[in-house]
């Protein structure tokens, strides 16, 4: 049985502005979850083995794990930043940005970004902290490094841009926020020469040069009765292919937007709140029960769905070769068929949960766990 979205959401943290910020998913339900499927005995039908593994502390916050090229940026609770060469498994850097963390890590490879508990963006490169700016609200989404520049989305809808060097603020750009927002990672993304973010149910173009508003395409609208039901804040991981864009709205819908135009080009009903990922074919996703789901990329049908993991607390999955590689809350890492979730392999890092969404670096999977463990899976 399915909580609903308001007894999952944990206490309203309020700003100064009266501005409220719904926690992410925590069973505060007295019905017990039901219990996850179980699981038939592995069979290793795609080989894939360990290449190294690095430690950083506890994982305790919604982490967006980040790749620029060969490097992957990852970050603990405490504030420390580790700069990882997939290649090799060797730290490039590591520092701390001086305070507990809520946000992932942003980076392009040489530049870091962090937001920490007391609402300071922090820069980060070559092991040492760069420069630090007080932002105008708590931010949950990872900040985005590109093109010299460091881009935030906060959760007073303000987003901003930072000279990645010197820290000056660039500009900023605030919308009226709705009475809640999520405290869960949302949507900031580079496309080609746009910046595109999420706002309540749409994503939004944005000129990275003045901030001014291109277009906006909503994948969700708010409905219900009250601030709770109508939440529709896109969030988690999206799944890019050129121009196109597609992202979950929180227990809503899953849409694809062409960012070049601004178009919303379909949106589905789905019900979760991880993000999804995807290949020339489908958008994948895994539905609050544990049902992954794989849409028609061109129209958003269904080309299959699977509950072999239902009632499993999935991260968003990865989409990489002919597989999907998704983590789950009791510390395994499903590797399945991207043609039909069959399972193929089935991993266990350290035995904590799966902290972040696996990202690939090159030609390394990279898994992050609750208790600390980054780790570098290669195909055999």
């Amino acid at each position: 049985m399915n909580i609903p979205t308001f007894a999952r959401s944990q206490p309203f943290l309020r700003t100064a502005a009266a501005m409220a910020l719904v926690a992410a998913l925590a069973a505060c339900s007295g019905t017990p979850r039901p219990k996850p499927a179980e699981l038939a005995p592995n069979v290793a039908l795609l080989a894939i083995k360990q290449a190294w593994n690095v430690r950083i502390p506890k994982v305790d916050f919604p982490l967006s794990t980040n790749v620029s090229g060969d490097k992957v940026a990852v970050a603990g609770a405490d504030g420390t930043v580790v700069v990882v060469d997939a290649r090799s498994g060797q730290e490039v850097w590591r520092a701390n940005a001086g305070g507990p963390l809520v946000a992932g890590v942003g980076s392009d490879g040489s530049l870091a970004a962090v937001v920490t508990a007391d609402s300071q963006l922090v820069a980060l490169q070559g092991g040492k902290v760069l420069w630090k700016q007080r932002l105008t609200a708590q931010a949950y989404t990872a900040p985005l490094v590109a093109g010299r520049r460091v881009f935030v989305q906060a959760a007073d809808r303000t987003t901003s841009a930072w000279d990645g060097q010197s820290g000056r603020r660039l500009w900023s750009q605030q919308r009226t926020a709705e009475n809640l927002v999520l405290k869960k990672p949302g949507v900031l993304i580079a496309v080609d020469n746009t910046l595109v973010t999420g706002v309540g149910g749409r994503l939004v173009g944005i000129d990275p040069a003045n901030g001014t508003s291109r277009w906006e395409a909503p994948i969700a609208a708010p409905r219900g009765t009250n601030d709770v039901e109508r939440l529709v804040d896109l969030t988690g991981t999206v799944s890019r292919l050129g121009d196109t864009v597609c992202a979950r709205a929180y227990f809503a819908t899953v849409g694809c937007v062409d960012a070049a135009r601004g178009v919303l080009l379909w949106s589905k009903a789905a019900v979760g709140s991880a993000g999804v990922s995807g290949d020339d074919r489908n958008v994948y996703g895994a539905e609050e029960n544990g049902t992954l789901v794989a849409w028609r990329r061109t129209n958003g049908d269904k080309a299959w769905e699977s509950d072999r993991l239902k009632y499993r607390e999935l991260t968003a999955p990865l989409a990489v070769g002919r597989s999907l590689i998704v983590g789950d809350s009791t510390g395994l890492v499903h590797i399945l068929s991207r043609d039909d979730g069959s399972p193929l392999n089935r991993l266990t890092p350290d035995g904590s949960a799966i902290a972040a969404a696996p990202v690939l670096a090159g030609n390394t999977v990279v898994i992050v766990t609750r208790n600390g463990g980054v780790f570098g899976y290669r195909p055999e």
